[in-house]
């Protein structure tokens, strides 16, 4: 997950926001989302885009693994192509995991533009048909940091939403067991600026695929980091909704105009209560939930807590293996080694310890670390 300070014009959602409905009654069916969260352990672990500390992300082959390690949900991020399709890509710029630059009839589409980030040199899911990407293979997003994915550079498509669901069905008669979806809608207000809205598209897939209802046969939640989205579909579904934030503040002028005077602030026990009113559970980063360092002096957060108190759910983005992924006191080597960066540090304990605060649930790049501590402590 990523964060810029565009996003931050959402606060002005967080100050004006309205009473979240309540959910829609529905009857619920042996293969019902609420008979089948039930058989989801918990806290849950989201494979964040797949096990993609092992595969390129947002593959179905990274869905796969995840899957086989043991995930409860896979994350598809979600952009649109120019003709309305739901592809799954953590951004819309498609030029840092496809082969697009590999493509010559393509070199035209490269192009300049800010989303929600300074202005960036690429190539943009929106000006490309479904039926041009499908001509495009995934590749690493991080070579440099974990060249072993190279390996599977150039094999596997970009997949549909619809793919996705249809792979997802799939493999959970394969596993005999519930695999949910944690979808993220991303870039929506950019989205919306180029007339391609996608909420009301977003929720016409699950409604064509049975999926709008708390009795669909796969688990789903919806996240986002733009409340303005989650409060549009607040009274058009029932399923959860997740608002997702992180440390990093925006510009002081963003948050003078919203009555704040530090970002903090947006994240406190009475500002987790105001996300309350329109969004089921938060997706905070992990330095919000992890103790921090305040003048010499070991500080413990209150954010899971808080959140409960407000009966938010708590699922915090993202652990991964590699320590400069990692917090400080999880790292593990020589920091004097070259590829101290790119070692695995101790991922487990990190999760460990975050298990044992009360969080709900955990994105990670290595279900697989993620899933054997939860069960070992369960």
């Amino acid at each position: 997950m990523k964060i810029h300070f565009g996003l931050a014009l959402a606060i002005v959602a967080l100050v004006a926001c309205q009473p979240k409905a309540p959910p829609a009654s529905s009857d619920t069916g042996a293969d019902s989302q609420i008979e089948a969260e039930a058989a989801i352990k918990e806290p849950i672990v989201i494979a964040h885009r797949g096990a993609s500390g092992y595969r390129p992300e947002h593959t179905l082959e990274a869905y796969k693994l995840a899957i086989e390690q043991g995930a409860d949900f896979i994350e598809p991020d979600l952009v649109l192509t120019k003709d309305g399709i739901f592809i799954a890509r953590h951004e819309n710029e498609i030029g840092s995991t496809t082969n697009v630059a590999d493509h010559p009839e393509f070199a035209d589409r490269k192009t300049t533009k800010s989303v929600e980030a300074p202005p960036h040199e690429g190539w943009y899911s929106e000006d490309f048909t479904l039926a041009e990407l499908k001509t495009l293979r995934s590749k690493e997003r991080l070579p440099q940091f974990r060249p072993q994915n190279t390996e599977y550079d150039n094999q596997f498509d970009v997949p549909t939403l619809e793919e996705i669901i249809d792979f997802t069905r799939e493999q959970s008669k394969i596993h005999n067991r519930p695999i949910g979806l944690y979808i993220e809608l991303k870039h929506p207000a950019y989205f919306s600026g180029i007339d391609l809205p996608m909420e009301e598209a977003f929720l016409k897939v699950l409604e064509d695929n049975q999926l709008n209802a708390l009795d669909s046969d796969i688990p789903i939640y919806i996240q986002c980091f733009w409340p303005q989205s989650l409060m549009q579909m607040r009274d058009k579904t029932e399923l959860p909704l997740v608002y997702l934030f992180s440390s990093q503040s925006p510009p002081e002028e963003i948050l003078k105009a919203n009555g704040l005077s530090d970002w903090s602030e947006m994240y406190s026990a009475e500002g987790l209560k105001r996300i309350s009113s329109f969004a089921d559970g938060v997706g905070p980063s992990l330095d919000l939930v992890l103790p921090s360092i305040v003048e010499g002096e070991r500080v413990e957060s209150t954010l899971i807590a808080d959140a409960h108190e407000a009966g938010l759910k708590v699922h915090a983005w993202t652990l991964r293996s590699e320590n400069m992924a990692l917090p400080e006191a999880y790292r593990k080597g020589d920091p004097s080694q070259a590829d101290y960066a790119i070692q695995t540090g101790n991922i487990a304990q990190l999760a460990s310890d975050l298990f044992a605060a009360d969080i709900d649930g955990l994105f990670s790049d290595n279900p697989d670390i993620i899933v054997q501590v939860r069960d070992e402590l369960n």
